[in-house]
């Protein structure tokens, strides 16, 4: 389906604390999400999307009665493309907006030549617009660059970004002092609600291309738990709680994702056998979590994951061998 074809409105959850979750209907419903917090009459849109999602952020604002220039932040968690693709079309949009970017990602929004030759040479042309649409850059006086531990005021509360490497170098997370919870990106892993069951969501890791770090992972996780969350808002997708029990699953998963790959390292037709390997153990883990969608809806959920995870660890493995 192209995303052009989609509703003009997304489905938008309306959580506690003064926060929406905004499905952005990126290759298929509740895969990728926008939030948009309310606080004391500011707003703020924790990631962007793609550009073809935009009309939908737009319309959430409307429908809410709430105006474009109340907007003071535009935050993407990291500059992979369908978390930032549509942060140039989104600020243009929002007059009085601060975009708010780690500090190895704001160059690439303020001048997205290097994120558009890079996708064009893995999707082409044609492909990257279908997918993302205008990557449109941002002007310079407009991006706040976010250090480590920077705080921001949202309508009288902190809104406080830290680095979380592991999945990418150039991703924070956003700490929200009134949920006290983190908009994590892809930082705590993906979490698909068709995989709930009983026995809660289902969490995976996601290694994709290019700067998987295990080590750096592992940190991030202490970091978080530190904090002591409630929840955390996944961009892929939506909010989950029982922070520590999820902590470790992730944690285990990341080593389970090492020792695969080793396993591999010198296997001929490395891709392939990464990527049989990736299904395997999803497969597994997702039979012993009880769930018990067909392999064939599971398959089709899983599929652009786990092909670039399976990416993620050859390149790693590649790095660890240089």
């Amino acid at each position: 389906m192209n995303p052009q074809d989609l509703p003009r409105i997304a489905p938008a959850q309306k959580l506690e604390h003064g926060i929406w979750c905004i499905d952005t209907l990126q290759d298929r419903p509740q895969m990728a999400c926008c939030y948009l917090l309310q606080r004391n009459g500011e707003l703020a849109f924790i990631e962007a999307g793609t550009s073809h999602g935009v009309p939908r952020l737009l319309a959430l604002l409307e429908n809410l009665g709430l105006s474009r220039e109340r907007v003071r932040y535009v935050i993407p968690t990291h500059v992979h493309l369908d978390h930032a693709g549509g942060v140039g079309t989104l600020m243009r949009e929002l007059p009085n907006a601060q975009l708010v970017a780690h500090p190895r990602g704001a160059r690439h929004l303020i001048d997205p030549s290097k994120l558009i030759a890079g996708a064009q040479a893995v999707y082409g042309e044609a492909e990257l617009a279908r997918m993302y649409g205008e990557i449109a850059p941002v002007p310079e006086a407009r991006v706040i660059v976010a250090q480590d531990d920077l705080k921001l005021d949202l309508g009288g509360a902190a809104l406080q970004f830290i680095d979380t490497p592991g999945h990418a170098r150039h991703h924070f997370s956003v700490w929200d002092e009134v949920s006290q919870g983190f908009f994590t990106g892809d930082t705590f892993g993906l979490s698909y609600r068709e995989f709930d069951t009983a026995a809660g969501p289902f969490l995976m890791p996601t290694s994709s291309p290019v700067q998987f770090e295990p080590d750096a992972w592992r940190k991030t996780l202490d970091r978080y738990l530190s904090f002591a969350p409630q929840l955390m808002y996944l961009t892929h997708y939506n909010a989950v709680c029982n922070v520590a029990p999820l902590a470790q699953w992730l944690r285990r998963g990341i080593g389970d994702y090492e020792r695969i790959a080793r396993e591999l390292a010198g296997a001929p037709q490395r891709h392939e056998r990464l990527l049989d390997a990736m299904y395997a153990y999803t497969y597994a883990e997702l039979d012993a979590h009880g769930c018990k969608l067909p392999r064939e809806t599971q398959r089709a959920l899983l599929a652009m994951d786990m092909e670039l995870n399976a990416q993620g660890l050859g390149i790693w493995l590649d790095q660890q061998a240089a």
